[in-house]
């Protein structure tokens, strides 16, 4: 699985209004919902805050990857946002967040789930291509910097 086949280009945000961390996922949810990937906004933004109330999606070098699942969700998919400025997010590092790319999907969709998280985990540790992603100044550069990766393997 790539990001590719859950990352759509209106899925993609640069900049987030949002200046706080549960603000960013109420808005990234908004993003999902205009693109037709969610039924229910307000269902699937208690669905994520859930989660994140559970442990920091905040995963440290600038990203966070929050993430849930709910049948208010259409089908697996994902938005990635820039804040305008960082964010805090309660990272293990303890550093602000400057990339957030949230994963959602319903119910029935754990496996690939799963394998979108793992795939994203793996472009995402790569250091190069984490400063590329902080570096764009819009949305479409964004999803272009995601493109590239996924077409270069």
């Amino acid at each position: 699985m790539k990001c590719l086949d859950v990352l759509k280009p209106d899925c993609v945000k640069v900049p987030l209004l949002a200046t706080e961390k549960r603000a960013a996922i109420d808005e990234l949810v908004d993003v999902l919902a205009a693109a037709g990937a969610v039924s229910n906004a307000a269902e699937l933004k208690a669905a994520v805050w859930q989660r994140e109330t559970q442990r920091s999606t905040g995963i440290g070098e600038g990203l966070a990857i929050p993430h849930g699942k709910g049948a208010a969700v259409t089908r697996l998919a994902m938005a990635v946002g820039i804040p305008a400025q960082p964010i805090e997010y309660d990272s293990i590092d303890h550093k602000p967040v400057r990339l957030i790319v949230m994963l959602v999907s319903p119910p029935d969709k754990v496996t690939e789930h799963v394998q979108a998280l793992g795939r994203l985990s793996r472009l995402m540790s790569d250091v190069q291509f984490r400063e590329k992603t902080y570096a764009a100044r819009t949305a479409a550069e964004l999803f272009d910097i995601f493109r590239k990766a996924e077409t270069a393997e």
